[in-house]
């Protein structure tokens, strides 16, 4: 059966969708059991791993078989960092390096040639807060995709927040918290993250932006 005609069955039956989370997720709900580590876990990653793709040691993968997870080819994801595809898919690209601690929480699609840098943080995840009366941890989470393009370098200590797009060939400065879209050919800084240069292809420079 498709994985998406799966969800959705499971989905929509919220006594089933409870039965499979406890089946395959720990006590708190934030990382797959040993079982789905040890036997499941090794097929998917076969499977959706390109050509000579790495994982490095000590990398924890939260990944969980009810969300598609990909490593394109010669793609690296370095030591220390985390992968978590519990909430929605994780798709990296061709030729991509996921640095040292980073953490990378769905829904995130990485494109090709891309370069995060040390201590990354990407969330498409945010937990809920609305009700005062109730702790945050019990509100439940929302979800809205990150999408990062092609040939994207993403600096050392930056966060990337939920529903961000960053378009392609753009910098993101080391540091930098980045709320809002960033358009392609852009290098951007600060927290919040604003544009500062911008290429211009008749003049073949990258021009200051003041804002």
């Amino acid at each position: 059966m498709d994985l998406n005609k799966l969800k959705l069955i499971i989905n929509q039956d919220p006594k089933r969708k409870q039965v499979i989370h406890k089946l395959m997720m720990n006590s708190q709900g934030a990382c797959p059991r040993i079982w789905i580590k040890w036997f499941i876990n090794p097929i998917f990653f076969f499977k959706n791993r390109g050509k000579k793709a790495k994982i490095r040691q000590h990398t924890i993968m939260n990944i969980s078989p009810i969300n598609p997870f990909s490593l394109g080819n010669y793609s690296v994801i370095e030591y220390f960092s985390l992968i978590d595809n519990g909430v929605g898919a994780v798709h990296i690209g061709n030729n991509t390096r996921i640095g040292f601690r980073n953490t990378i929480i769905g829904p995130v699609q990485i494109g090709n040639n891309t370069i995060l840098a040390q201590n990354v943080v990407v969330s498409g995840l945010n937990h809920k807060y609305d009700n005062p009366d109730i702790p945050i941890r019990m509100q439940g989470v929302s979800v809205n995709p990150i999408i990062i393009g092609d040939e994207v370098w993403i600096g050392a200590n930056s966060i990337i927040t939920s529903g961000v797009h960053i378009g392609k060939h753009s910098i993101i400065a080391g540091g930098s918290v980045v709320t809002k879209d960033v358009p392609s050919y852009c290098i951007v800084a600060g927290n919040p993250a604003k544009i500062m240069k911008q290429y211009d292809s008749e003049k073949h420079e990258w021009i200051r932006i003041y804002q």
